[in-house]
């Protein structure tokens, strides 16, 4: 019996070798092609993805960061307000007091939102 051989390339898939010894299998192509090219993926930004912004100011942190996954949005940048600063490590205790894109605009799912907080012992 002879062993198959799997050959990949970038654009396509060829087997070859999967008979017998006394009878060989014919070889086979087929396109598989799994990595969406740059073209396709700038088609699929269109205007009729666009998501809306929720407002999330006063909300704290933690629950910005949910609304704003649940509209779709997940490239978050957080800021603290203060200017000093800080990471915010427990999203609890910071509350939010501005963002930007602000609240309603329409914008493409890989738009970076920054949800700017101060912790509320800071005010």
């Amino acid at each position: 019996m002879l062993l198959g051989v799997v050959a990949f390339g970038g654009l396509g898939l060829s087997v070859t070798g999967c008979g017998t010894a006394g009878n060989p299998a014919p070889a086979t192509t087929a396109a598989a092609s799994t990595t969406p090219t740059a073209a396709a993926t700038a088609a699929s930004s269109t205007t009729d993805e666009l998501i809306t912004v929720p407002d999330v100011s006063g909300m704290n942190h933690q629950q910005a960061q949910d609304t704003m996954q649940a509209a779709g949005l997940f490239n978050l940048r957080e800021v603290d307000g203060k200017g000093l600063g800080r990471a915010l490590v427990v999203d609890r205790n910071w509350v939010q007091v501005a963002q930007d894109p602000p609240a309603g605009s329409r914008v493409p799912p890989d738009t970076v939102i920054t949800l700017t907080a101060v912790k509320y012992t800071d005010r």
